[in-house]
């Protein structure tokens, strides 16, 4: 679309969480033996720095000219490397913790104004009333407009229980709305779990977190114990922007075979050449411990339709593209996000790092989903009448200095659309956002969720009408994907980078 949201950075307040970053460890930095240093290119830097602080209008601090000189060469490297200061180091920790300090909300930069992608549930900005696609105008009577993203962001953040007031600009609203907010330590429950009808149960995680896997296992078990007929079960992946690595192998570990493939990943270092098993090796924290051991049975085999939109990215990724692989899931709703990178913190002190992208990963099968996504068995818009915004949403392939997918050559390329049918299309989109109450995931309203209990049932499904998959044939789109029993197929090799 001619106006996507620009300089988007998926971000819940107080913590720095990237575009859904995968993430491995490495507890220190390498350095490639033998590798010839750029002398020239250095004495460069070295007299640029020289001349800032002999010649610059005001004295610049020594140690802020050599951070902002490292942040600018790993961001100049695709939207996901990222140079980690003492204080985003610290959020990052917190984050995979599922606790941090803020407001609340995932944000963009658009036309120079923080604009709000959503609320994180539950947090003191979704409290206020917050709501997506409000335009942050002014923080504390601080205008905004002019900022970069990662500097509003630290305008947001402050102590537990310390104040701020947001200035907002809302569509439909003749004046700007004042809401003070309180900032406290959010702990983000990224597992929700309930039977939305006798039979049916609908398991959501909304972030891959250290404490995830260990949640859904308490949470499913809960849910069979008191429902041991469970016919179908949906997971719902949508607006899930990933996480760490080992709470998506264990999620797609609860509805495969123990030994299944669930994701590979390929890069230039030999660690980064790897295959990840559905074993508790590779998703539990505690040695010899198995948080799905007690799971029943039955899951490995109920009936499932994973729900995913542009909003589900990274590690979900991960876990719709094994469950699809294995055709041990119906994957339902719009094409996905598209990150298919992983990322390796290199610790550089006790608090520095730089979280580095180090690989691609791949499906089961050996499908690259960077710059692609996962293109769901159904598509199904995310309301009767449309996929409304969802289909204005920028995905990775938008985004500046995103890794190609090496497959995208076999692949069509859709005509262009004409620039005024774009527009029009977002106008519309606009108005009709305006008269829309956001969808509510797991409610009685959730359209997306009600196609999933009419394939289960097998009645018909209301297939999307605005959705344009480029990469799928309509005819084999309109066509229900058939749940198989799950094979314990060898992934094909990773394609060489």
């Amino acid at each position: 679309m001619g106006n996507k949201f620009k300089n988007f950075g998926l971000i819940g307040l107080g913590m720095v969480a990237g575009v859904a970053a995968s993430l491995q460890f490495s507890a220190v930095a390498q350095k490639a033996p033998g590798m010839p240093l750029p002398l020239e290119e250095l004495r460069q830097l070295s007299d640029v720095f020289g001349l800032i602080k002999s010649d610059y209008v005001e004295d610049v601090d020594e140690k802020k000219l050599v951070t902002e000189a490292i942040s600018g060469m790993v961001a100049s490297l695709d939207p996901h490397s990222v140079y980690l200061d003492k204080k985003a180091f610290k959020e990052m920790r917190e984050s995979m913790l599922g606790k941090f300090v803020g407001i609340g909300i995932e944000v963009a930069i658009e036309d120079g104004y923080v604009k709000v992608v959503s609320p994180i549930e539950d947090s003191p900005a979704f409290k206020a009333g917050i709501k997506a696609g409000d335009l942050i105008t002014r923080l504390d009577n601080t205008p905004i407009r002019g900022l970069s993203l990662d500097d509003a962001i630290k305008k947001m953040r402050g102590e537990p229980h310390s104040k701020i007031v947001l200035t907002l600009s809302r569509k439909g609203e003749d004046k700007p709305l004042i809401v003070p907010i309180v900032r406290e330590e959010i702990r983000v429950q990224s597992v929700k779990a309930k039977m939305i009808e006798p039979g049916y149960a609908w398991l959501r995680v909304s972030q891959f977190q250290e404490p995830t896997v260990d949640d859904m296992a308490r949470k499913l078990g809960n849910l069979y114990a008191q429902n041991p007929g469970i016919k179908g079960l949906v997971l719902d992946l949508r607006n899930d922007p990933g996480g760490v690595v080992p709470g998506a192998i264990g999620v797609s570990a609860a509805f495969l075979p123990k030994d299944a493939v669930v994701v590979s990943t390929n890069g230039q270092l030999a660690d980064s050449k790897q295959t990840f098993y559905a074993r508790p090796e590779y998703y539990s924290g505690r040695a010899n411990s198995d948080p799905l051991a007690k799971l029943p049975a039955a899951l490995k085999s109920v009936p499932m339709v994973v729900l995913v939109n542009s909003g589900s990215a990274s590690a979900s990724e991960i876990v719709a593209g094994a469950l699809q692989d294995y055709k041990r899931a119906v994957v339902m709703g719009t094409q996905t996000f598209g990150k298919g990178s992983v990322q390796t913190l290199r610790q550089l002190t006790a608090d520095t790092a730089v979280k580095l992208t180090t690989a691609r990963y791949y499906t089961p099968h050996g499908r690259s989903i960077q710059a692609r996504g996962i293109v769901p068995d159904m598509l199904v818009d995310e309301t009767a009448e449309g996929d409304g915004l969802n289909s204005m949403r920028l995905r990775e392939a938008d985004l500046v200095k995103h890794l190609n997918n090496k497959d995208d050559a076999e692949l069509p390329s859709a005509p262009p659309q004409p620039l005024h049918d774009e527009l029009e299309e977002e106008q519309r989109l606009l108005a009709l956002s305006k008269t829309r109450k956001p969808v509510e995931f797991g409610s009685k309203d959730d359209f997306q969720l009600a196609q999933a209990l009419n394939h289960f049932k097998g009645l018909p499904v209301q297939l999307s009408k605005t959705e344009k998959a480029r990469d799928l044939d309509p005819e084999a789109a309109a066509k229900p994907a058939k749940q198989e029993p799950v094979k314990q197929d060898a992934p094909a090799k990773p394609k060489k980078q």
